[in-house]
C-alpha cells in the first residue's frame, strides 16, 4: 500500500462507490485501493469537532468545525448498553456531562457501557478546556448540547457535505478493543455506504490488534477504508523510526504498514518526539502521517507549532481549532506553490 492512497483520500469528493476485490491486493498489504490522484494540502481534522470553541462531540461542535474549515470531523466512539454507537471520547460520563447529577451511580461508577441509549440521551454535554456553550455569530442546526450517535454524526456530515459545497469527511475512533465494537463500526459505514478512500473516511485505533481486525474484516467483505494506527513515536538505537503501542511493544513501521494505511502520532510528548526523521521514514515505508493534538488557542502560538510540523511534512493534523489549522495549512500550501524550485 503506497503513501498516496491516503494523501488522495484528503480531496477526493466522488461519489461513493463499492470496494473491488480484495482477492487482488497483496496479502501483506492494508486493505486500501489505489488511488488516481495525489492530494494538495494536508488535511485538517477536527478533533472531537471544534472542542475549543464548544463541548466536544457534539454536533453543534461538529457543524461548526465544518463552518471553519475543517475537513474531516472525528468521532470517538463508545457502545451503550443496549449496543449503539455514541460518540464521546470517555468510557465514564462525568467528565463531559451531567450524569451525574441525573443518575445515582452504578457498578462504582458512570461507564458509558453501563446507561442505554435513552438515558444518554437526557445528558447535557458540558464544555471542558476552553469550550463554551456558544460561540460568536453562530447558530447550530441543532442547539441541544447532546451525546449523538455515530448515525447522527454520519448524517451531519452528510448534511453538511451539501451546505458546504465540499465532502466533509469522518474519521471515527474504535475507543474500545473490541471486536463488537469493530463490527458495529464497520456495518454502519457499509450502511452508510462508505467502503473505501474515495468516500473519506478513516478508521483509527490505538489499538494494533484492532486494526489488524478490521483489515482483515474489510478484506472479507470487499471494504477498502483506510486505517491508521494511533501511537507515539520512537527512535531505535539504530537509528530506525517506530511506534510504542499499548502494553509497551515496539512495532517497526514496516510492521505497520502491514495492515494500516497511516499514523496518527502524538506531537507534544517529549519522552516521545515527532520528528522530521520519523516522518520521512513512515513516508518512505507507505504510511501517511497525521500528528495528534494541536491544541495551542493563541492564533500566533499555534501558527508557529503548526508551521513546524507542516515543514516535517505532516499529512494531516487533528486539532481542537479548525480555524487555527485551516488558515496555517492554507498559508504553507501558498507559500510552498511560490517558493522558487
Amino acid at each position: 500500500m503506497r503513501r498516496a492512497t491516503l494523501l488522495l483520500a484528503g480531496l477526493l469528493c466522488g461519489p461513493l462507490a463499492h470496494a473491488a476485490d480484495p482477492s487482488n491486493a497483496p496479502s501483506t498489504a492494508p486493505s486500501t485501493a489505489p488511488p488516481t490522484a495525489p492530494t494538495a494540502a494536508p488535511l485538517v481534522i477536527a478533533h472531537r469537532g471544534a472542542s475549543g470553541y464548544l463541548p466536544e462531540h457534539t454536533l453543534a461542535g461538529y457543524e461548526l468545525a465544518v463552518r471553519l474549515g475543517a475537513d474531516y470531523i472525528e468521532p470517538d466512539l463508545q457502545l451503550t448498553r443496549d449496543g449503539v454507537l455514541v460518540a464521546i471520547h470517555d468510557d465514564t460520563l462525568p467528565r463531559t456531562t451531567n450524569a451525574a447529577e441525573l443518575f445515582a451511580p452504578r457498578n462504582g461508577g458512570y461507564k458509558v457501557s453501563d446507561f442505554t441509549l435513552a438515558e444518554i440521551k437526557t445528558l447535557t454535554v458540558k464544555p471542558t478546556g476552553t469550550g463554551k456553550t456558544s460561540h460568536p455569530g453562530f447558530v447550530p442546526r441543532a442547539t441541544e448540547l447532546r451525546v449523538p450517535t455515530f448515525d447522527e454524526v454520519i448524517a451531519l456530515a452528510k448534511a453538511q457535505s451539501v451546505a458546504a459545497g465540499r465532502t466533509i469527511g469522518i474519521y471515527p475512533e474504535a475507543k474500545q478493543a473490541d471486536p463488537v465494537m469493530e463490527d458495529k463500526i464497520l456495518a454502519t459505514l457499509t450502511q452508510q455506504r462508505y467502503a473505501s478512500a474515495a468516500d473519506k473516511v478513516f478508521i483509527q485505533s490505538f489499538s494494533d490488534v484492532t486494526v489488524k481486525s478490521l483489515d482483515a474484516k474489510q478484506r472479507a467483505l470487499g471494504l477498502t477504508m483506510p486505517l491508521i494506527l494511533l501511537a507515539h513515536a520512537v527512535t531505535q538505537p539504530d537509528g530506525s523510526a517506530a511506534v510504542i503501542v499499548p502494553g509497551g511493544r515496539t512495532l517497526s513501521l514496516r510492521e505497520v504498514a502491514a495492515f494500516a494505511n497511516g499514523v496518527g502520532m502524538a506531537i507534544a510528548n517529549p519522552k516521545y518526539p515527532l520528528t522530521k526523521s520519523f516522518v520521512d521514514q513512515a513516508h518512505a515505508a507507505g504510511l501517511a502521517v497525521h500528528g495528534w493534538t494541536f491544541a495551542k488557542p493563541d492564533a500566533g502560538a499555534a501558527a508557529d507549532e503548526y508551521k513546524a510540523f507542516l515543514q516535517m511534512g505532516l499529512d494531516g493534523m487533528f486539532s481542537n481549532y479548525s480555524d487555527l489549522a485551516v488558515s496555517a495549512r492554507d498559508a504553507f500550501v501558498a507559500a510552498r506553490t511560490t517558493a522558487p524550485r
